[in-house]
């Protein structure tokens, strides 16, 4: 299966992103948090210093390619596994 970064380009256009849920918690946090200043309701004050960060780390997690990630363990194991394969004849 080949990469295809155009349809990739095309699926995450600037509508989907600006509809996306980062998005939409990232302005959930800022209304809990001014919400929170301008009545002075110290739990949402609270919520929304929580939730700005947190959409923050949500994106770089998102963000991390992750089947490269997964591949590259696949790859060590396989490697280790040579190795011990190869120590096992060596030693008989």
């Amino acid at each position: 299966m080949q990469h295809d970064e155009a349809k990739e380009r095309q699926e995450s256009s600037l509508v989907g992103r600006i509809f996306s849920l980062e998005v939409a918690l990232f302005l959930m946090g800022v209304a809990s948090l001014a919400y929170g200043l301008i009545n002075g309701v110290e739990s949402n004050i609270f919520f929304g210093i929580l939730i700005i960060p947190g959409v923050f780390v949500l994106h770089k997690v998102k963000k991390k390619d992750w089947k490269a990630h997964w591949a590259e363990l696949e790859e060590q194991k396989r490697r280790e596994q040579a190795r011990e394969e190869e120590r096992r004849r060596g030693g008989n």
